[in-house]
């Protein structure tokens, strides 16, 4: 049964790709952008900012208008920002607090009610491995994934009655844009250059090394289209879910210490 999808984010990365997809199994597909560019025929664009709640209403009116419902709502749009905590300008950490968990609230606020309303519907929020482990280097766009995390738990049992669905995505590492498009910042000749550096160029390899996006997008239609969907999906290398195993299995100091090591912190 086709569905109708507003996806925020859809420009690059997995939104893109993720849009091409679900449209091309037939479900009308609504992407977000901030500025007009072209995604795939199929696909309905709505310039949109995130931080704007007057933007993302007349978006959200438009589904409405023409399609008299919204099925789906995958928030997936977001920012990346990269550096040692210590050194991170408050303009920069604000805006990736800001669009990862203020956008997403205000996603929410827009489109609950038409869920509610129609009497049910389905929330897929992006989160990350960094969502489930403080990440080194990348304590900010861990601290946004963290927050969606709980704000996820407590959306699943508040709308429960109104028979909307909460889903969480934990992708691993991908090769995607997103690597490209980290705003990364740190004090040239500080105290943690050399510390940075080295973790930035592991985790850097392994992005560009990573799965193709297209196997995530493959994946969600699965998820959009299943009858009675997990809570949560994670999905990721081996390696990588075995991390998230021995993070609840060890002492923190030891797993800390095996993390940092993964990013080259001694």
């Amino acid at each position: 049964m086709s569905k109708v999808i507003v996806l925020t984010g859809v420009s690059s990365g997995f939104g893109q790709r993720m849009a091409i997809r679900l449209a091309e199994r037939g479900h009308s597909v609504y992407g977000t952008v901030r500025k007009p560019c072209e995604v795939h025929p199929s696909v309905h664009l709505l310039t949109m900012d995130l931080m704007d709640p007057a933007s993302i209403k007349t978006a959200v009116d438009t589904v409405i208008a023409e399609q008299g419902r919204i099925d789906v709502l995958i928030n997936n749009a977001g920012m990346h920002l990269g550096g040692p905590i210590e050194e991170a300008p408050a303009d920069l950490f604000s805006r990736q607090l800001a669009t990862n968990v203020n956008g997403l609230v205000y996603m929410l606020q827009a489109v609950l009610p038409v869920m509610r309303g129609q009497g049910g519907g389905t929330v897929i929020n992006f989160s990350s491995l960094g969502g489930l482990m403080g990440l080194p280097f990348q304590g900010f766009y861990s601290a946004s994934k963290f927050a969606i995390e709980g704000l996820s738990e407590a959306l699943r049992m508040e709308v429960r009655a109104f028979k909307i669905k909460v889903i969480v995505i934990n992708p691993g590492d991908f090769h995607t844009s997103n690597t490209a498009n980290r705003t990364n910042v740190v004090k040239p000749g500080g105290p943690y250059e050399a510390q940075f550096e080295r973790s930035k160029a592991s985790y850097e390899k392994d992005e560009t090394g990573g799965w193709d996006p297209d196997i995530l997008a493959r994946k969600l239609v699965k998820v959009v289209e299943s009858r009675r969907p997990c809570n949560r999906y994670i999905i990721a290398s081996f390696t990588q879910k075995l991390g998230l195993l021995l993070k609840r299995l060890l002492p923190i100091s030891l797993f800390s210490r095996i993390l940092g090591s993964f990013y080259k912190i001694p």
